[in-house]
């Protein structure tokens, strides 16, 4: 990138002011973090492995394939019903599927009228990650299924919720069995987007005296592979005969997250290329890689806490959410998507201009509207204020406004479908939920400190940089425009 340019969707973006010379340690996830993948390969190789798990054992899966365009990251599984969700920031649904359904208004309004997404209750399921689109695409598809018949028995009637399980189980099957990363590791070029500018940021906060930790839950030998992979071709351009371990303090697999951030567990040391584990029973040492832990026992190692941190990830419950919540770190999360999202937004903002306008026409005649009928009722009651004009007159005045909203609403259905289906036909954008705020951007909002769309970001902050969050707004702001939100706001500085 330029020096001194921002390219869309490429900046540091700020909901909690943070001064970066304050903190003294950062901590990277990987998957997704440090390391960037093909979003839809990786997605589909995970989706196939699970499929043919359920073939193996009869179930009628031929012709179901991947869907990119069926999940985004953000959405709710609801367990009970089989449906998949967006709410706004309130937890109210304002989409649905059953299955791959699209659900009607009437249908929403029936199911949802009374309930709310609540994610403390177990019945729903938030998708934190872009790991999560093949196991919702799968169980959507598998809902229909069901619906349908189709499904064998499991010794009792299947529930949507039984199914859940069953691809929750052959997910994590999938993970721990380790035929994916094995297929990964084989051919990392096929899934891995390296991202040149990566090393260049580490370096700068880790000359600018920061400590650096890489903090993982996949194991050594893919943690390896991965990190040779896309991180040491650069670190060999600008450190000759370093690698990528020389860029950490601290390396830490195998965590476990979120239990690595609440939970008390021993660490072994990884003391061989092939994941040779060795307990520890000294204390910990730097530039050694570990396996297990916990953060209590980083945070005492390397003597700091809280606010002294600041943790970067992709996954807003296991990475963002509760260390936020728990150990009070700092959080930055990292959502690729956001790149996709603020393009989508600017290719539109003329439209959107548009739509505005028109909109504000429509809220300018409904007021008149209103009180047109009001003037009516008041006038036929013979009751407040004296009302100038006869019955008929009100009455064709009522009749000509609502005529002008008929024509109006017209004009406004297009541009308002257009700005529903950005980014994505079905769901739209990723932060949105209508004109509100989505769940996932009330998630954003609460948990992350800021959000950027890949690592190498920071690159434009610096680590000296003081980032301002922008002064919220409310309703009765004067300065609040009508409409449609305003896209996010920058970092200011």
């Amino acid at each position: 990138m330029a020096e001194g340019r921002i390219e869309d969707g490429r900046g540091v973006y700020c909901n909690r002011t943070l001064n970066l010379r304050s903190i003294k340690v950062i901590g990277y996830d990987m998957d997704y973090t440090l390391v960037d993948y093909h979003v839809e390969e990786w997605e589909r190789c995970a989706y196939e492995r699970v499929r043919q798990r359920f073939g193996q054992r009869g179930w009628p899966i031929e012709g179901l394939t991947f869907d990119p365009e069926m999940v985004i990251r953000g959405l709710v599984v609801d367990t009970d019903r089989g449906n998949l969700v967006k709410a706004n920031r309130f937890g109210f649904i304002k989409k649905a599927t059953h299955g791959t359904r699209d659900l009607t208004f009437e249908e929403m309004r029936e199911a949802y009228s009374r309930e709310i997404v609540d994610l403390s209750e177990s019945r729903w399921v938030f998708l934190n990650t872009l790991f999560s689109l093949s196991e919702a695409c799968l169980y959507m598809q598998l809902v229909d299924l069901l619906d349908q018949g189709r499904l064998p028995a499991q010794g009792r009637p299947m529930n949507y919720h039984d199914l859940y399980e069953e691809v929750r189980r052959g997910i994590d099957a999938t993970h721990m069995e380790g035929e994916l990363k094995a297929e990964i590791m084989n051919d990392p070029a096929r899934f891995v987007k390296r991202d040149p500018e990566v090393v260049l940021t580490l370096l700068d906060q880790r000359n600018a005296g920061k400590k650096l930790m890489l903090i993982t839950n996949s194991e050594w030998s893919y943690t390896s592979a991965m990190m040779n992979f896309a991180i040491d071709p650069f670190v060999a351009e600008m450190l000759p005969g370093k690698t990528w371990r020389d860029l950490f303090d601290l390396v830490v697999v195998g965590a476990r997250k979120p239990d690595f951030f609440t939970t008390r567990a021993p660490f072994f040391e990884v003391v061989s290329d092939d994941g040779l584990l060795r307990p520890v029973v000294r204390a910990l040492e730097p530039n050694v890689a570990y396996f297990g832990g916990s953060a209590q026992a980083i945070e005492k190692f390397l003597g700091v806490s809280g606010d002294d941190i600041l943790y970067v990830g992709d996954h807003m419950w296991g990475d963002v959410h509760v260390t936020k919540s728990v150990l009070r770190w700092r959080t930055a999360l990292v959502l690729r998507e956001l790149e996709a999202e603020v393009a989508a937004l600017t290719a539109f903002h003329s439209t959107e201009n548009e739509l505005l306008a028109r909109m504000q026409e429509k809220e300018h005649l409904e007021a008149q509207l209103s009180r047109a009928r009001l003037s009516l009722q008041r006038l036929v009651g013979n009751y407040g204020p004296k009302v100038e004009g006869t019955r008929e007159e009100w009455q064709g005045r009522i009749h000509r406004l609502r005529s002008r909203l008929v024509a109006l609403d017209a004009d406004v259905a297009p541009l308002a479908r257009a700005a529903s289906e950005l980014a994505n036909r079905r769901w739209g954008l990723l932060t949105r939920a209508g004109n509100d705020k989505s769940h996932l951007a009330r998630q954003v909002e609460r948990y992350a400190d800021l959000y950027t769309s890949r690592v190498s970001n920071f690159l434009h902050v610096t680590p000296f940089e003081y980032l301002r969050s922008p002064r919220g707004s409310l309703p009765h702001d004067p300065s609040t425009p009508a409409g449609p939100p305003l896209q996010p706001n920058l970092r200011t500085t």
